[in-house]
């Protein structure tokens, strides 16, 4: 349990921190040298293009992909990720929600925290192993939200800026430098890894701190933008996302897993990485969404801040499943 303690730890402790900070200096507390904004965007580019990318090149480094069946697990981590959003545009039209919330419900129920605190969960219950299957999981992840999920958000926007091409859409991803710098991180050291060229023993110091670091990192600049004013006024919907992300979502990944035969692999550790990955709360790239596309940002930072809470109960029951003869 010691594991699960410290995941929570670390994620309660950077966003606490967050916002605090972000309180403060609200009411003139503390003053800050730059616009909270900036400081945000600071963080978010010093964790991303810094200390994620160098831990997800030592970590794939040194993967092994003796099976060649492990080159599923991207194709899980889509459709997981497609599934969760179409699963929740669903019940949003059901429900006869406006379509600023069915495009925001979409972007809920897909855009799922994998790269920070998927990722760290991984590495602090797997090691290294874990983490780095954690990059392959999530190989394909940016390429949905930016040619699915965002033009569908921007398709359920008053935004008249509808027609732009998929071959654009596409153009904006590869050129967009926080997924170059995930996927120049992730082939370089998929590169080394094939190339038989042996890791530097001092990589694995550098995982060991750059993980919780840059993760702590992400989490403080997301603190900074949390807000609890609006979760009242959506608990329905919230309390909905809260059940695709942690009981549908991670039906059907682990379903897909096993028919892929993906529990056969890694004594287990594949099946364990798909099922801590399929049951993470919503991303901040959601409130991005909201933001960028005039939808209804109060719903999607309800839906966030549920989901992202609900890990208190969440990793401790992943910690029994994994503990089941299932799993083992």
């Amino acid at each position: 349990m010691d594991k699960v303690f410290l995941s929570l730890a670390l994620i309660i402790s950077g966003l606490t921190l967050g916002y605090l900070v972000q309180i403060l200096n609200r009411n003139g507390t503390l003053t800050l040298p730059r616009p909270i904004a900036d400081i945000r965007k600071l963080l978010q580019k010093a964790g991303l293009l810094f200390f994620m990318p160098i831990s997800f090149l030592a970590a794939v480094w040194i993967v092994s992909f003796e099976n060649l069946r492990v080159v599923l697990l991207p194709v899980v981590g889509l459709c997981s990720l497609l599934f969760g959003g179409i699963l929740a545009l669903i019940f949003a039209r059901m429900m006869n929600l406006p379509d600023r919330q069915k495009g925001i419900l979409y972007c809920c129920g897909s855009f799922t925290n994998i790269g920070s605190i998927g990722s760290l969960v991984c590495f602090f219950f797997f090691g290294e192993a874990g983490f780095a299957l954690a990059a392959l999981y999530k190989m394909l992840e940016d390429i949905s939200y930016y040619t699915i999920g965002f033009p569908l958000a921007r398709f359920y926007s008053d935004s008249s800026d509808n027609d732009q091409s998929f071959l654009k859409r596409l153009t904006g991803v590869i050129t967009d430098p926080f997924v170059a710098a995930a996927f120049t991180a992730f082939f370089l050291g998929l590169f080394l890894n094939l190339a038989a060229i042996a890791r530097p023993p001092v990589f694995e110091t550098i995982t060991a701190w750059f993980v919780p670091v840059g993760t702590f990192i992400l989490l403080v600049s997301i603190g900074l933008g949390m807000r609890f004013s609006s979760v009242t006024s959506y608990l329905k919907e919230s309390t909905l996302i809260a059940a695709i992300k942690f009981i549908a979502v991670p039906i059907f990944g682990c379903t897909l897993a096993y028919l892929f035969n993906l529990h056969l692999l890694g004594d287990g550790l594949v099946f364990k990485v798909v099922l801590i990955l399929t049951s993470m709360p919503v991303a901040f790239n959601a409130l991005v969404a909201a933001s960028i596309y005039d939808l209804d940002l109060d719903l999607a930072n309800s839906c966030w801040l549920v989901t992202t809470v609900a890990l208190v109960a969440v990793l401790p029951w992943l910690y029994f499943l994994l503990s089941l003869p299932l799993f083992n």
